[in-house]
């Protein structure tokens, strides 16, 4: 069965050289220097050799590239990305179809024209954000010009991915998340807030048409759908300094369900329970298959068989496999299924 990959991260090589030159901390991108098959398109192809039904959606790989560069050379490294990646997609058509357009988010207007130009001009298929702009929220209102341009104008989705450090600590206390905390739970807990942002700044209501897609498979959001189902029908009980009971109030659906208007995707390490969970709560048709390759212990190879297994072992109709698998991002990015 074809099999389109919705996320496998990608530092397009003159994009990574000119990050190793622009990036202040060093430090902030040893994990990927050691990562061959994201900035050597030839390791990639290599390793997709033996997969011939496989296909990847080109998305940018982490860091931020508000993170990497100051508002002054953000745009011109978001306009180097989506150059790359679009460069990559038209030598190689019959392994990625598709890139998602990066923005310099610190950069609104810039952010604008280059969402203009990569889906215009270049052919790109959505837009990609992180969680957080160096700390700032995307309900801040400098932002929203960005989510109403891919709505209401290109009508394309958001991929949105975690971003956070160990510059977060854990405790008041401390200055640092210990034992990379960070990483393995507060990425999920980032998304969720992100999400949780999303939900009562309106974001559903003002663009009906919005479609995220949340990595790793919707974060915490459906194993605590307990706490997101009641939990929040009882929202602003336990606040006394805002109105939020007024908000709930305001608001034409339950929080629930517009938790369930998310994507999702099955970026999760091979984790049966979680892919299970998240399809529950999502439904097979709000889901769509990536592996995070190749952020996996063999740099690449490892997530592209057991995410495919814990999927195949869920006992899935034929309907939901191929939804998963690739008729869901076909439709969502508006592409032919020749099937």
């Amino acid at each position: 069965m074809r099999q389109l990959d919705s996320y496998a991260p990608i530092l397009p090589r003159a994009y990574f050289d000119r990050m190793a030159e622009v990036a202040k901390d060093k430090g902030a991108i040893k994990r990927w220097l050691t990562i061959p098959v994201l900035y050597d398109l030839d390791a990639r192809l290599k390793m997709m050799e033996g997969h011939p039904d496989y296909q990847q959606i080109l998305t940018l790989s982490s860091p931020p590239i508000e993170l990497v560069a100051g508002p002054d050379q953000s745009p011109e490294m978001a306009r180097l990305a989506n150059d790359e990646m679009a460069r990559i997609r038209d030598a190689h058509p019959d392994k990625f179809p598709a890139f998602v357009a990066s923005l310099p988010m610190n950069n609104v207007p810039a952010a604008l024209e280059e969402m203009d130009r990569a889906i215009d001009v270049l052919g790109a298929r959505g837009i990609q954000v992180f969680t957080n702009v160096n700390g700032r929220p995307l309900d801040d209102p400098e932002f929203w010009p960005i989510f109403e341009r891919a709505v209401s104008h290109h009508d394309v989705p958001v991929w949105m991915h975690p971003a956070r450090g160990a510059n977060m600590p854990d405790y008041l206390t401390e200055t640092k998340s210990k034992f990379e905390i960070w990483w393995t739970f507060g990425w999920p807990y980032e998304t969720s807030a992100a999400m949780t942002r999303m939900v009562f700044s309106g974001f559903f209501d003002k663009l009906p048409t919005l479609k995220v897609i949340t990595h790793h498979m919707g974060a915490m959001i459906p194993f605590f759908d307990g706490r997101v189902g009641p939990g929040l029908d009882q929202f602003g009980t336990r606040t006394s300094d805002e109105d939020y009971e007024g908000l709930l109030k305001s608001m034409p659906k339950r929080p629930i369900d517009y938790f369930k208007m998310f994507y999702a995707d099955t970026a999760l390490a091979g984790g049966r329970a979680g892919i299970r969970c998240g399809l529950e709560f999502f439904s097979a048709d709000h889901v769509l298959f990536a592996t995070d390759c190749p952020f996996d212990p063999e740099g690449g190879p490892m997530f592209l068989r057991t995410i495919p297994e814990a999927i195949d072992s869920l006992e899935l109709s034929e309907d939901d496999r191929e939804g998963i698998y690739f008729k869901n991002a076909l439709r969502m990015l508006k592409m032919p299924c020749d099937c």
